[in-house]
């Protein structure tokens, strides 16, 4: 049994290790396009910051005994999605052939930084597999649309598009998401999955008026035992996109963890699969914590330990956090908070400026612990 460990990250990084390595999977934090030492920008463009966060990335990887070569799954945000081609550029140089997956979103940043990325990746000589369904054009764009490795396949955020010729599909969010879910399934297909082995989900919307309409196509999908999921309101890529779904499926049997989140909704608390146990996105917001970070932080905290008490774990446990906060400018309040719960070898970490479907929360957190 591989031993959970943590990276540290620099000082005043906040609450986060740099990387963490448990059950055969290495977990990164967000890195931006900085100096380490200065925190200055690599540059005012999204190449130079691309490239810089890149290069960092590599060498978080290296310290984590991995390589960009092993990466299985990036999840990039930009600023703005006017530079996404000019991303593409760059972000292609680093991966020549079989990329990982990765979804990109627009989210809110501040300062100077267009583009953060956090990767998922397995050690250096553990076995890593690209795949394409029989017909379908690769991707154009430099990700790959399936990678099995460490027991799990991920699936690259997809969007509606056919997967025979690249071209999107397009209609209202019921249209787009049903695509999607057909897409999702021949690739799980091909992996030798189906729909019942997706142990996490996460769902972009351009809106949050959109939030009902997909989720009345997404339960056809997953009538029983759903996958956790998180749903946030960002841009996308393309003007006329309006959802985009990334998943996470398992080779293990999975097994479901805690009562629902909503006999309206069709998302579980908590799914477990061998050692890893993926966590809904839990929300905090009250009618007495309106409006307030340090509050909701932690009210959504105290929800998650119940779930992690459920499945016999401790926030020690936990090796990645991504943190939707609206606000991103009022993070710290949130880590006021936050770093009491992982005050010892903290998770990896991801902050996402993106919109949560409730309007009243201002804060959201979506974990994954291994034990």
């Amino acid at each position: 049994m591989q031993e959970r460990r943590a990276l540290p990250d620099a000082a005043g990084a906040g609450p986060r290790s740099r990387a963490v390595i448990a059950d055969g999977l290495i977990f990164t934090s967000s890195l931006a396009g900085v100096d380490d030492e200065t925190g200055k920008v690599a540059g005012p463009d999204v190449q130079s910051q691309t490239r810089r966060a890149l290069d960092r990335l590599k060498a978080v990887l290296a310290s984590a005994g991995s390589s960009l070569g092993q990466a299985v799954s990036m999840f990039v945000q930009l600023k703005t999605a006017d530079d996404f081609d000019a991303m593409n550029a760059a972000y292609r140089e680093y991966f020549p052939e079989s990329p990982p997956t990765r979804t990109t979103i627009v989210s809110s940043m501040t300062g100077e930084t267009v583009v953060e990325i956090s990767a998922i990746a397995v050690p250096d000589g553990a076995p890593r597999e690209t795949m394409l369904p029989a017909g379908w054009m690769k991707s154009p764009r430099p990700y790959s649309y399936i990678v099995r490795a460490g027991g799990l396949v991920f699936l690259s955020g997809l969007v509606s598009r056919r997967g025979t010729d690249d071209q999107f599909v397009s209609g209202w969010v019921r249209t787009q998401v049903k695509t999607i879910l057909d897409n999702a399934g021949v690739l799980l297909k091909t992996a030798g999955l189906s729909y019942s082995d997706v142990v996490s989900a996460r769902v972009y919307l351009t809106d949050d008026q959109l939030f009902e309409e997909m989720n009345d196509e997404y339960r056809k999908y997953f009538p029983t035992a759903p996958p956790a999921r998180a749903t946030a309101i960002a841009g996308l890529m393309g003007a006329d996109t309006l959802a985009e779904i990334t998943i996470i499926a398992s080779q293990t049997p999975k097994e479901i963890v805690g009562p629902d989140v909503s006999s309206s909704l069709p998302i579980s608390t908590a799914v477990r699969a061998g050692r890893r146990v993926f966590l809904s996105g839990v929300l905090g917001n009250t009618d007495a914590n309106a409006g307030q970070v340090p509050g909701q932080t932690r009210e959504v905290l105290d929800r998650i330990q119940k779930t992690l008490e459920l499945g016999g774990m401790s926030f020690a446990d936990v090796v990645d956090s991504t943190v939707y906060l609206p606000q991103p400018y009022r993070r710290d309040e949130m880590d006021d908070i936050y770093k009491d719960k992982f005050a010892i070898e903290p998770p990896a970490r991801t902050i996402v400026g993106a919109k949560l479907v409730q309007r009243a929360g201002v804060v959201e957190l979506m974990l994954t612990a291994v034990k």
